[in-house]
Parts: C-alpha cells; sequence; structure tokens
C-alpha cells in the first residue's frame, strides 16, 4: 500500500470513529450525511471524498470490525487450546463488545439489513467469511479435512454466527432481562463447541489431518 493510500485508510478509520455513535443513536435512515460530516468535523464535500453514501460508511465499519474478527480468529488458529481461545473470544464479544461498546449500532445495521438490500449483502458477505473461518477452526480441532468439517459441522457455525447476531439485534430492548439472557446464550454457545470438541477425532492430536 502506497503513503497516500495508507493515510487515507487511517484517515477512514478515524472518521469511523468519531461517526459511529451518531449513526447509532440516529439510525441508517434519520442520521444525515451532513449530521455525520458534523460528527466527523468536516465539510459535506470533504466527507463524501471518504464516504459517498451511508451504505459506504456501512460497508467501511462491516470491513473493519471483519478485520477484527480474522486477527481473533487468527490468534485462536495458532493457540495451543484453540477451542479455549475461542470461547474467550465469544464471551468477550458477546458481554463487552456487543453490551458495552457496541450493541446499538450493530443492531441499527442488522435491522438495516432486513431493509436494504445493499446493506444486506455487505451483512451476509461478512456472516458467511466468518462461518468459514469458524469452520477452519474446528477443522484444526477435529483433526478432520475441510471438506468433512463443513459437513459434519457448517450448521455449528452458521448456529454460532446466528446467536451472536441475534442477541446484537435484541439485546438493547431487552437489557431488563440482559443477565439471565445473557448467561443462556452462553451456555448455548458452549454446547454447541462442546458437540464440535467432542467429535474430535480420537487418536490423532490438535490440527492432525485425517
Amino acid at each position: 500500500m502506497s503513503d497516500s493510500a495508507l493515510a487515507s485508510a487511517q484517515r477512514s478509520g478515524e472518521i469511523l470513529d468519531l461517526i459511529r455513535g451518531t449513526f447509532a443513536d440516529k439510525g441508517f435512515d434519520g442520521a444525515s450525511m451532513q449530521d455525520l460530516a458534523r460528527a466527523a468535523g468536516m465539510s459535506v464535500g470533504n466527507f463524501y471524498r471518504y464516504f459517498p453514501s451511508k451504505a459506504a460508511i456501512v460497508e467501511a465499519i462491516v470491513l473493519r470490525d471483519l478485520e477484527g474478527v480474522e486477527r481473533d480468529f487468527t490468534a485462536v488458529v495458532t493457540s495451543s487450546d484453540p477451542m479455549g481461545r475461542l470461547r474467550e473470544i465469544l464471551r468477550y464479544r458477546v458481554e463487552v463488545k456487543l453490551c458495552e461498546e457496541d450493541a446499538p449500532l450493530w443492531a441499527e445495521i442488522t435491522a438495516m439489513a432486513h431493509r436494504n438490500a445493499e446493506i444486506g449483502e455487505i451483512c451476509r458477505r461478512m456472516e458467511t467469511e466468518i462461518e468459514r473461518a469458524l469452520v477452519g477452526i474446528f477443522a484444526r480441532v477435529t483433526g478432520l479435512a475441510p471438506d468433512e468439517t463443513q459437513r459434519r459441522f457448517g450448521a455449528h457455525a452458521a448456529f454460532v454466527v446466528m446467536l451472536v447476531k441475534t442477541w446484537a439485534l435484541d439485546w438493547p430492548q431487552k437489557k431488563a432481562a440482559a443477565t439471565e439472557l445473557k448467561s443462556l446464550l452462553l451456555r448455548t454457545i458452549d454446547a454447541t463447541l462442546d458437540e464440535v470438541a467432542h467429535l474430535q477425532v480420537k487418536g490423532l492430536p490438535c490440527g492432525a489431518s485425517s
């Protein structure tokens, strides 16, 4: 990446940090480009140079968060205890990222995905990438070949993504019962991962190929 491209990417990231709150508070439809430019401390014309549409903003948010997920999953695959590390990361995302930091924003993005085809496609691509990464982790844990892991545990990966996605959408409206719901959610995720861990190929060390 050239120096100018790197500087532009860094500036885009700074803008996203500045506008996340406005985007979450006012929503996709309620936040105008003028509102977002104001939150970023920029003129509207200059703001459009970085983000020509609200859909482009959502895509940038999703892609940046996906980069964070990919970093997390890389740490999982290289860990001596991949499943334990995966549980830690999922718990952190449920308890901290989606409760204390990003719940309003992701609730809005998830809701937008049902109303806006472009946003829906962006979110589906993200979910597909996360499911693929989870299957890769399951292959590492079980020692199964990738195709066999997908056949056996593709639904498990999709279910984990669905649980976290639903939590992001519903948690802001269910804070009163958050403790009980969160506990049940995490137990359900753990039970799903247990099914993968308990079917580890006998006699194979973690990560070996069958």
